[in-house]
């Protein structure tokens, strides 16, 4: 099994420099890809990634929701499918199977059910339940301001790094990055990030 995230840049053409969203988005999808052959950006905005470990789904959603957010002005939308591949194409796009599907349909469903982030498996349960707690952990990653994102971008980048060394690549002091991690309502999102991972498991 594998998890394909399908995504869209929400608000792009309102910027003129399409460049100021396109570099940082590719540099984060370089980062989660095992290979550039796992990702591609297609339609000017549109985007998708394969994921070998499925079980990363939910904090590479994240973490690219962080690096769009991080530039003002501009959103993502995601859509998570889990689930087999039948076809190993020379490109995502060229590949296939139920994870393709199922996050092709879920992706299209988006716009119409107004959440910025939903999943799609083969099991239609816990598809129901992963989609409400997503539901409200959107509450606080929609409402994310510039800081709070880069905040969030930053801590998933260095995991190990306490906030006294993550002040220190951005600037500021130790006291603003706990302000700006509590803003972003990080541990309760790393929280759902370990739940969603016991509960993905489920799957096999």
């Amino acid at each position: 099994m594998i998890g394909i995230i399908t995504g869209d840049i929400i608000k792009s053409r309102a910027i003129d420099n399409q460049d100021t969203w396109l570099s940082p988005l590719k540099s984060a999808l370089n980062k989660v890809a095992l290979s550039p052959k796992l990702f591609e950006i297609y339609r000017g905005d549109s985007f998708q990634l394969e994921l070998h470990d499925y079980s990363k789904s939910f904090e590479t959603a994240v973490y690219l929701k962080s690096c769009v957010k991080s530039i003002k002005g501009l959103d993502v939308r995601l859509s998570i499918g889990i689930g087999g591949k039948s076809y190993d194409g020379n490109t995502v796009s060229e590949s296939s199977g139920e994870a393709f599907i199922y996050s092709g349909t879920t992706f299209d469903s988006l716009k119409k059910d107004k959440q910025n982030l939903k999943i799609k498996t083969a099991n239609q349960q816990l598809d129901k339940e992963l989609n409400l707690y997503f539901k409200l952990a959107l509450i606080a990653m929609d409402n994310w301001t510039t800081n709070s994102a880069e905040i969030v971008k930053l801590t998933l980048e260095h995991p190990n790094k306490i906030q006294e060394e993550l002040a220190k690549l951005i600037g500021i002091s130790q006291d603003a990055v706990s302000k700006r991690q509590k803003r972003a309502y990080l541990d309760e999102i790393l929280e759902l990030n370990k739940l969603f991972q016991q509960k993905i498991k489920t799957l096999l």
